[in-house]
């Protein structure tokens, strides 16, 4: 009797989880892994900054599934097979620790991707796992709705009792069309996590300055998001753009990134506190420079910035600054409008909203609904999260599970 034969299509985080779970749980299969670039893993290489966010320190799942703006609800009960707690067990199993960022941000404590990399890649090869790099394929191969194969795009056909597909996101739909032939549904995908344009802004000469804590507004729109904020050379970015940008895919698409923002810089203080601090500051520096005297913790480039904006010259004195300039400043520090004109991919970890329709996925499984012995994990999906280390659980939960069932 012939080997139970798996095929990966896919080297990335979730295609190597998927392969070493099916190993693991297929003892006397064969098992083999195709990636049609002459490197596997590459995104697990360049993320974060070349650490790679392995995962994020959220160990509640209810919580944790609320960082996906797309297929939250579809891996809550995924997350109760494999979560985060899971994510750090495997990797510490394999002797590769992790640590903790202040920000809940999860990297392997030698801050090196090569890391992570490697360990997955000894891993299956522990496991016998037949990893074969510049294997492109061209299309599925499938008889009464069942997988029997695939084919490579040299036109060869290779044999498969079962088929996982973790080919990543795609920017372009035509990239999907290989799955639309079998009858998947595919919703569109668009960009997902980006920066933010804004050719016209008054601070583009500031770049590199940052707040630990703003708020970000779609004007218009429901949209907002908070958390630290650094201006760019070319307009804004940092978690509080980025979340924007993940929750507002669609409706950013669907407005040709042609859209006003709008900043308060210091959200955690009211108005009514400006204005009273600004009083009493008054009161007890009246003869100190307002744009040397900067408040609210803001950097002090920052601050001249506001001031120089309020119509505040150099040599202003508190006790002199008028009723007008006051507003003019506290409109400045948290009604700061801004009109967008573009984006710009978050560095080279493009992600995309789009991809398979998860009503199509078993959710107990990740097996096709359409297709017996199909299964899928990862960007393919459409599913996709904020930054920091959530679209690699993604990965290694639907990897898990898919691979489990395999």
């Amino acid at each position: 009797m012939s080997k139970k034969q798996i095929i990966v299509i896919g080297g990335g985080a979730a295609g190597f989880f998927g392969a070493i779970t099916a190993a693991e749980n297929n003892p006397d299969a064969k098992v083999i892994l195709l990636e049609k670039n002459r490197t596997v893993l590459n995104k697990v290489r360049i993320s974060g900054g070349g650490r790679c966010n392995v995962t994020h320190a959220c160990f509640d799942n209810k919580q944790l599934a609320k960082f996906y703006p797309r297929g939250g609800s579809f891996l809550r009960p995924l997350f109760n097979q494999f979560n985060a707690q899971s994510t750090v067990n495997w990797f510490e199993k394999q002797g590769v620790a992790l640590k903790n960022e202040p920000d809940g941000r999860m990297f392997p404590t030698t801050d090196n991707s090569e890391t992570i990399a490697l360990c997955l890649e000894q891993k299956a090869r522990k496991l016998g796992v037949d990893v074969r790099t510049s294997f492109g394929v061209s299309s599925l191969q499938i008889n009464d709705n069942q997988i029997t194969g695939i084919e490579l795009q040299t036109g060869e056909i290779m044999n498969a009792d079962v088929v996982l597909v973790t080919t990543g996101g795609n920017p372009n739909i035509a990239g999907y069309q290989w799955l639309v032939d079998i009858k998947h549904h595919i919703v569109p995908p668009v960009p997902s996590l980006f920066t933010f344009n804004v050719p016209t802004s008054q601070f583009l000469d500031l770049a590199g300055v940052s707040v630990s804590h703003a708020t970000v507004k779609v004007a218009g729109k429901k949209l907002l998001q908070d958390g630290a904020l650094l201006i760019t050379h070319w307009g804004f970015s940092a978690p509080a753009v980025l979340k924007l940008s993940a929750w507002g895919a669609r409706e950013l698409a669907d407005l040709a990134y042609d859209f006003s923002i709008v900043i308060n810089w210091i959200p955690t203080i009211s108005e009514n506190v400006i204005r009273e601090t600004i009083t009493q500051i008054k009161k007890t520096n009246p003869k100190k420079i307002i744009q040397s005297n900067q408040q609210f913790d803001l950097p002090s480039r920052l601050w001249k910035r506001f001031c120089e904006l309020s119509e505040i010259d150099e040599n202003l004195r508190w006790i002199d600054i008028s009723g007008k300039q006051v507003n003019k400043l506290i409109e400045n520090l948290i009604n700061s409008s801004h009109k967008v004109q573009g984006k710009t991919t978050f560095k080279e970890e493009f992600v995309t909203c789009g991809g398979i329709d998860l009503s199509e996925i078993n959710p107990n499984t990740m097996e096709s609904k359409i297709v017996k012995g199909l299964f899928f994990a990862g960007e393919v999906l459409d599913i996709d999260a904020v930054t920091g280390g959530f679209n690699f659980q993604a990965a290694w939960t639907t990897g898990f599970v898919a691979g489990k069932n395999l």
